[in-house]
């Protein structure tokens, strides 16, 4: 059976060679449809106390350790934050970029309209 590899934040480092590390997910409700956010806090074991509160680390289903720990740190620091957002491409237009038209031209579209409405009064 392959090992799972989770990444988190460490959210305490207070015992000896061990942190506690959250890790977040979202999944989509079967029936209701709504993505829900839930997170889980793990035991994991770090051999140097290299890690330190708020850094991002990956962790590994190993042997058990001790009673509540099950997991190892395997690396960090190279894994974006949960909250950032990666950088959009450069060529996608912006939605406000394309919406936006000259004073002028919004205005003879404007009046263009209600001249069209009553063209149509006219015939019927």
């Amino acid at each position: 059976m392959p090992k799972r590899i989770l990444e988190g934040a460490v959210v305490s480092d207070k015992a000896d060679k061990t942190v506690t590390v959250l890790v977040e997910r979202r999944y989509r409700h079967p029936v209701y449809k709504k993505y829900i956010k839930s997170s889980d806090k793990y035991a994991a074991h770090d051999e140097n106390n290299q890690f330190k509160v708020g850094d991002r680390v990956q962790i590994i289903e190993c042997r058990p350790i001790s009673k509540r720990k099950r997991w190892m740190v395997v690396g960090g620091g190279e894994i974006p934050a949960a909250g950032k957002k990666a950088p959009a491409k450069a060529s996608a237009p912006k939605k406000d970029e394309a919406k936006k038209q000259p004073a002028a031209a919004a205005k003879k579209e404007a009046e263009k309209k209600p001249a069209a409405k009553k063209a149509k009064k006219k015939e019927d």
